[in-house]
C-alpha cells in the first residue's frame, strides 16, 4: 500500500504503552502550529506504515516518524520530532552529533523497560474531540 505524501508529519506510536501516550500528549500539548498528525501502530494506518518502512522498522515497539517521504525511527524519530516542535526544543538537535548506535542504545534501553517501568494499558489513546481530527485511523 502507497502511503500518501501529506505535508505533516505523522507519529507512529505503540498506543497501548504509557510511555508513548505521555510522549504523544508531550506533543500535543508543545505543537502550537498544530503541525503533527499520529496514528498508533495497532492501527491499519500503522501496520500499513510498519509495512512500507520495511528494514527501518526492525521492532513493532519503535516509534516511527513519517515525513517529506521518509521513515525515521528511535533516536532519531524522537529528535526529529523536538525539531519539528520548533522553539526551545530544537536545542535536542544537538544531540545528533552524537552516533546513532550510541544514541539507539540508550533508545532501545529505554524500549526494552517501558512497560516495567510506566506501565501498559489494554487499550489504545483516545483521543478527546478537540484532537481527535490530528488521528489517523
Amino acid at each position: 500500500m502507497r502511503i500518501p505524501l501529506l505535508p505533516k508529519p505523522i507519529v507512529y506510536f505503540d498506543g497501548t504503552c504509557n510511555l508513548c501516550d505521555r510522549s504523544v500528549n508531550f506533543i500535543l500539548k508543545n505543537d502550537k502550529q498544530k503541525r503533527f498528525l499520529f496514528a498508533s501502530l495497532q492501527s491499519a494506518a500503522g501496520q500499513d506504515a510498519l509495512a512500507a518502512a520495511g528494514n527501518k522498522a526492525i521492532q513493532s515497539g519503535t516509534v516511527l516518524l513519517y515525513y517529506r517521504g521518509e521513515y525515521y525511527t528511535r533516536s532519531t524519530a524522537a529528535l526529529y520530532a523536538l525539531w519539528l516542535l520548533g522553539g526551545w526544543w530544537r536545542l535536542a538537535s544537538a544531540l545528533f552529533i552524537v552516533p546513532p548506535f550510541l544514541r539507539n542504545a540508550v533508545y532501545n534501553y529505554i524500549a526494552a523497560n517501558r512497560h516495567k517501568w510506566f506501565g501498559t494499558k489494554e487499550t489504545c489513546l483516545l483521543p478527546t474531540a478537540d484532537v481527535l481530527e490530528r488521528f489517523v485511523s
